[in-house]
């Protein structure tokens, strides 16, 4: 398919954001008004194509979108502070429209009758960076609208634990390899079948399981769960959000990643193969740019705190996983930008 990217920044590149949690000093909305200024003074309006006068418009489906997505992080959608309050209206909702309108866009391309497959939009951003809390979000918008949408991660098509110990034994001395994370730690085939088949969900009554990974096994090294607990989706299915820290990326000259890493140059190889496993499948491509490559670090560990229930005794090993997963993937941030423009029309917001 040939993708429309779109580049999105994250509203706070500062090392010490948070995700969204009650906050003890709310900013009570106290007009439509005020709501209407802030959301039209927000980074992303203009890059939706959204003006002034359509936001006034549209005041009351922006306030009912806030109101679920509040209501979906248990906070009071009347007292957000104003860093919850912008996430909300300036990032969440107007990705969702953009995607609303690109979900719109594809259908229409179609005649009545017509088997539509699901539109997939490929979600690209570094890792504690928040995008599968946007994912969450967005899938969720899209169902409280009637739209039928399933997630997918890059993650659930790591290799299987015996066949990432098999990738490491085949690369030995690689840092880069010795664990998940970089190109080559993939199961491109099983995540081709799979995207090709919920790509055929057209009809009601058809399911399928949608895979996932279980990063907790084998001590944090991981490994697929188990297909019993894999979640099930059922047709016609409308969206497809597939993300990933790496998803859109190709690879660079081959002199370039030497000078970087020269462990990257394998990795740089395996690359090779990614664009016909996943980017064919994107249409519409929303990828969050960051100032500060050096802030994933602390973003993927307070990730991690926040998914695992983690007893003290093993906080310093999970400190120390997580610092070895990130410097393994790190080299690859550092070319982040050239790697992720692979498409020839995009806009960007810096």
């Amino acid at each position: 398919m040939d993708g429309n990217p779109t580049f999105l920044s994250c509203p706070d590149h500062s090392p010490g954001r948070s995700r969204i949690t009650p906050s003890s000093s709310p900013a009570l909305i106290t007009s439509v008004q005020d709501l209407r200024d802030f959301i039209c003074s927000g980074p992303l309006v203009d890059r939706i194509g959204c003006t002034k006068e359509k936001i006034a418009e549209s005041i009351d489906r922006w306030l009912r979108c806030g109101g679920q997505v509040a209501r979906l992080f248990r906070l009071n959608e009347l007292q957000l502070s104003e860093s919850e309050k912008a996430r909300i209206y300036r990032f969440y909702i107007p990705v969702f429209l953009w995607c609303e309108d690109q979900v719109i866009d594809h259908r229409a391309k179609y005649n009545d009758g017509d088997e539509i497959p699901p539109l997939v939009i490929g979600v690209s951003a570094p890792q504690g960076s928040g995008k599968t809390t946007l994912v969450f979000a967005l899938d969720y918008l899209f169902r409280v609208a009637g739209r039928k949408s399933t997630t997918l991660s890059i993650d659930d098509f790591y290799l299987t634990a015996k066949e990432q110990n098999e990738l490491r034994d085949r690369n030995p001395g690689n840092a880069l390899l010795e664990l998940r994370g970089n190109a080559g730690s993939h199961d491109l085939q099983f995540s081709v079948e799979t995207l090709e088949s919920l790509t055929k969900l057209t009809k009601e009554g058809m399911k399928m399981k949608v895979p996932r990974y279980d990063k907790s096994a084998f001590g944090g090294r991981g490994d697929r769960a188990d297909p019993s607990v894999w979640p099930e989706v059922e047709g016609p299915l409308e969206v497809i959000l597939f993300e990933g820290w790496m998803l859109g990326f190709k690879p660079l000259p081959n002199e370039v990643v030497k000078a970087v890493d020269p462990q990257l140059e394998v990795v740089n190889k395996n690359l090779e193969a990614y664009y016909d496993a996943w980017d064919r499948f994107i249409e519409s491509w929303i990828v969050i740019k960051i100032r500060e490559p050096n802030c994933v670090f602390q973003w993927r560990l307070q990730a991690e705190m926040e998914n695992l229930e983690c007893p003290t005794r093993r906080l310093w090993i999970l400190y120390h996983a997580t610092y070895r997963h990130t410097m393994r993937i790190f080299p690859r941030y550092t070319k982040r930008d050239q790697m992720v423009q692979n498409q020839s029309t995009c806009w960007s917001l810096t």
